[in-house]
């Protein structure tokens, strides 16, 4: 990943773990907690793809392992958000362009839910069982609704600040001045060829004319005589 990916993902996904940590988290509502971490994969996985939305899966799903006051076994959430981003970037837009708001919604909603089970799955194979006495249904039901009315506030704006940063006007500006300099010294380098070689051209050319006159000029004074 680049250098102005990594850091828009981290000051994204560190602001998104604060805002659910303090704020979100402490709201207690039924279920399962609003998770704008997860959004905020999504939205980076649909404009990098699926190698950097499994990358920035990863660390995000990391930073909530170690962040307080998690009770679980790190590497769940990391190895949930991964295969997460990994699978959203597979349905990133060719033109980097969404058409409409059902297919993000729809990878929202698969998102909350295959996280979910990801991390309850995970939690059965290490002998966390707590997703059994919440029960299982309601939470899959509570997160794919709260991430589904959170995705228009936050999936759009982070879309949009990554293709910002794809867009850096130093990259750009530092590109068109290479191919300017570039272009420069090929023209200047062939215009010099070429002029000399039109040069070349044109004196033939008018020696010949003179040539043709100063004949006709005879042949005329030939007759006269």
């Amino acid at each position: 990943m680049r250098v102005n990916r990594i850091l828009l993902s981290s000051a994204l996904v560190v602001v998104a773990l604060v805002l659910q940590v303090s704020v979100l988290a402490r709201l207690h509502l039924p279920g399962a907690v609003p998770d704008v971490v997860l959004l905020t994969v999504l939205g980076l996985a649909l404009v990098y793809g699926h190698v950097g939305g499994s990358l920035v899966g990863f660390g995000a799903g990391l930073l909530i392992d170690l962040a307080p006051p998690a009770d679980h076994a790190v590497g769940r959430y990391a190895l949930a958000l991964s295969v997460v981003g990994y699978l959203a970037g597979l349905a990133k837009p060719e033109n980097g362009r969404l058409k409409s708001a059902t297919g993000p919604m729809a990878v929202v909603v698969v998102a909350a839910i295959g996280t979910t089970l990801l991390y309850a799955g995970v939690g059965a194979l290490v002998g966390d069982t707590a997703a059994r006495h919440v029960g299982l249904g309601s939470l899959l039901f509570t997160a794919a609704l709260y991430d589904l009315l959170l995705a228009p506030f936050v999936v759009p704006g982070v879309m949009a600040l990554a293709r910002r940063a794809e867009n850096d006007p130093l990259e750009a500006n530092s590109a068109s001045k290479s191919s300017d300099i570039s272009s420069g010294w090929l023209s200047s380098g062939t215009g010099l060829r070429i002029g000399a070689q039109r040069g070349g051209l044109g004196g033939l050319k008018v020696k010949a004319a003179r040539a043709r006159v100063a004949r006709a000029g005879r042949i005329k004074g030939v007759k006269r005589l």
